[in-house]
């Protein structure tokens, strides 16, 4: 087995993109029952507002009605297509005892997302990881919602001021981490942020090589759309490490 840089998680969260939507249908109880059977550490997905402020897992957030397209945040939970879980619903289904990744694609989803973990158990907030690209938001969820992790969602060309000063700005703010495109990460990179004591995600890891790769430069989580592949790699790379 090749030697690996540290990462700061260990071990590393194995997170199921979009449940496991390599074998079954995106952001749906299937997906995501079926990723933690084969494994999975972490869950992702993605967190919209229905009309009547409910919190719902969709990639795109728009819905067909007819020969028309809507917006979530304009569609009743109650008229939504059945296959669109709340929250609530994996919550309830799927238990608490993994990591919980989300993108929140309405801003004013992240304050919802909190009051239905904690309504649900507590000690999950701090097994989830809100994720937004916007750094300011970042910085205004911070004090808002303490008790779960944030991470910068970004890639590496936005970072305008370079990947130094945004670490040193994240871990300044108290923001948990950055979450990077694969292509961005490289071991000196990883390190950097570990540096600033900040976590290192990597997503879009597909293919048995880029998992290896991310394994071994010292990722902290890896988000995977094929979920055997990525446990079967994580086994090889870093079950062996594990004490």
């Amino acid at each position: 087995m090749q030697q690996h840089l540290p990462s700061r998680l260990d071990p590393p969260i194995t997170f199921a993109h979009r449940g496991a939507r390599a074998h079954a249908p995106d952001n749906t109880i299937e997906a995501f029952t079926l990723a933690l059977r084969l494994g999975a550490s972490g869950l992702e997905s993605d967190v919209w507002l229905s009309s009547d402020g409910i919190a719902v897992l969709d990639h795109d957030g728009v819905v067909k009605r007819g020969m028309r397209r809507r917006p979530i945040s304009e569609v009743a939970r109650g008229d939504l297509p059945g296959h669109i879980p709340t929250l609530a619903e994996l919550l309830t289904t799927c238990g608490v005892g993994y990591e919980l990744s989300l993108d929140v694609k309405d801003p004013d989803a992240a304050e919802a997302i909190v009051e239905v973990i904690q309504a649900h158990d507590p000690d999950m907030l701090n097994r989830t990881w809100l994720c937004e690209p916007d750094f300011e938001r970042c910085l205004r969820y911070r004090p808002l919602l303490p008790d779960v992790r944030i991470l910068n969602s970004t890639r590496l060309d936005r970072l305008r001021e370079g990947p130094e000063r945004r670490a040193a700005s994240l871990a300044h703010h108290g923001i948990d981490g950055i979450n990077l495109h694969r292509m961005d990460w490289n071991g000196g990179l990883a390190a950097l942020f570990h540096r600033f004591e900040l976590v290192a995600f990597g997503w879009d890891m597909q293919y048995d090589y880029q998992l290896q790769t991310a394994f071994r430069m010292g990722l902290d989580a890896v988000y995977s759309d094929h979920t055997d592949i990525m446990m079967d790699v994580f086994r090889h790379e870093v079950g062996g490490q594990l004490p």
